[in-house]
């Protein structure tokens, strides 16, 4: 319990404001370690609280040791604009009760604007690795004094090429201080080139929400082609019931022309990607919160750090790239408790990434069918009545032993020839009759 932790007083407060009764799994686990000054290498995924596994020590100690002339002590990276502006709300509710400031440094503003706001010594920065690079090499930044440093989804920055930035960034960083990598996999060859240069004998802390997993009913409907998708989207939404509701797709343009198909169609909706100016995606995302759109038509962009209540719907109109990626989208829905459902659309060119998810999570997707929408594709032809990939283990026999194969049969009657056994041949993989080739001699025989 966040009470026997022996938290500063404010934090405590601000936990009850918060309605934060007890640590989420991976707060328990990584906080002892993290206000003993450890640096900390963690694994977890969206929906389980690591933004604050964070930002409590860190905060704790910030309060509890007050210095009015340090520069910045804590810096926060993260990958994306989305993900920068939750962790600055999240930081704001735990810091209502103090005077500690924080400020975010992204792409999309006036560079002179967010100098200004660096020059009056925030406490906290949180940061995408672009464009604080740019304050780095104008001499408008300043982390000699920096006690934290954080890494949040170190993945998903170095799969956006950040890691010459990050690396940079992490060097500027020239007093002592702590270090926390937080990544959805540890399994990432670049995440584990940039822990061992970043930390010193780190605690490792992984941990899969499985409240995810239960919470969230996750779906596959066949289909046959893009407009097809089109038309089950446009079914899901007007006839599924739900709050709010984020399609997946892989591209902008399809994001851009999903968005008008169902504008068409007198949805709410808005679409939102990389090339939407960041004013816009405020307006957007204001709307979103509000209620007056309810639908947001997305590229991977938004998969990490929309933290957006009553999202109780996800359609991946394209299937995610990866497993992490997967669970990043689908995290979107089912937090706090609360039940949601993610439809996948699948055609032909879908099955093997999303057989390839399914392993990978250990789940088995329910097959929904939409009768009056239902696809000619139905999945592989080669799959068994159960769904899984037909072919398959030797079968035994009543005793117990393996019988034999085509192949064993083949040799055993071609080596009974005079009573001579025959040399092993190398037989074709599915056994049957051996191909023969007639040789041209060029030579009489002997």
């Amino acid at each position: 319990m966040f009470e026997t932790s022996n938290l500063h007083p404010k934090l405590c407060a601000a936990f009850v404001d918060l309605k934060w009764t007890k640590p989420t799994e991976v707060q328990a686990i990584s906080l002892e370690p993290a206000l003993a000054g450890k640096d900390l290498l963690i694994s977890a995924e969206t929906g389980s609280g690591k933004t604050g596994a964070y930002l409590i020590p860190a905060l704790h100690h910030i309060m509890s040791e007050t210095k009015p002339n340090a520069s910045v002590r804590l810096l926060i990276l993260v990958p994306t604009r989305e993900l920068a502006l939750q962790v600055k709300k999240d930081c704001e509710a735990l810091c209502r009760l103090s005077s500690i400031k924080s400020v975010i440094i992204r792409g999309g503003q006036e560079f002179q604007y967010q100098a200004s706001l660096l020059r009056r010594n925030p406490e906290v920065v949180i940061a995408t690795p672009g464009r604080l690079t740019e304050h780095l090499e104008k001499g408008t930044a300043d982390f000699s004094d920096v006690e934290f440093l954080v890494l949040d989804e170190c993945d998903r920055m170095l799969d956006m090429g950040f890691r010459e930035e990050v690396l940079a960034i992490t060097s500027k960083c020239t007093g002592k201080h702590q270090n926390l990598l937080l990544s959805a996999t540890l399994k990432h060859k670049g995440v584990a080139t940039v822990a061992k240069s970043l930390l010193h004998e780190p605690e490792f802390i992984k941990v899969k929400n499985e409240i995810l997993q239960q919470s969230i009913e996750q779906q596959v409907i066949f289909s046959d082609d893009v407009k097809h998708k089109e038309t089950l989207v446009h079914w899901l939404l007007t006839n599924e019931t739900f709050e709010k509701a984020i399609v997946f797709t892989k591209t902008r343009v399809q994001a851009e022309r999903l968005g008008n198909v169902l504008r068409y169609h007198k949805l709410k909706v808005n679409s939102l990607h990389g090339e939407v100016e960041q004013d816009t995606r405020n307006k957007i995302m204001a709307k979103f919160r509000e209620g007056a759109v309810d639908v947001i038509v997305a590229t991977d962009l938004a998969a990490r750090g929309l933290d957006i209540d009553g999202v109780d719907l996800i359609i991946n109109f394209d299937m995610a790239q990866s497993g992490d990626e997967h669970v990043h989208r689908v995290g979107r829905t089912g937090r706090a408790g609360r039940s949601g459902l993610a439809v996948s659309l699948v055609n032909s060119l879908d099955y093997s990434l999303m057989s390839s998810i399914e392993r990978y999570l250990k789940l088995h997707f329910e097959r929904r069918l939409i009768g009056s929408l239902k696809a000619k594709y139905t999945g592989p032809k080669n799959l068994k009545a159960n769904g899984k990939p037909a072919g398959s283990k030797q079968k035994k026999s009543a005793d117990g032993s393996k019988k034999k194969t085509a192949k064993k049969s083949l040799r055993k009657n071609l080596g009974k020839r005079k009573g001579k056994e025959m040399p092993t041949i190398n037989q074709p993989e599915s056994g049957g009759q051996l191909p023969i080739k007639k040789k041209k001699l060029n030579h009489a025989p002997e």
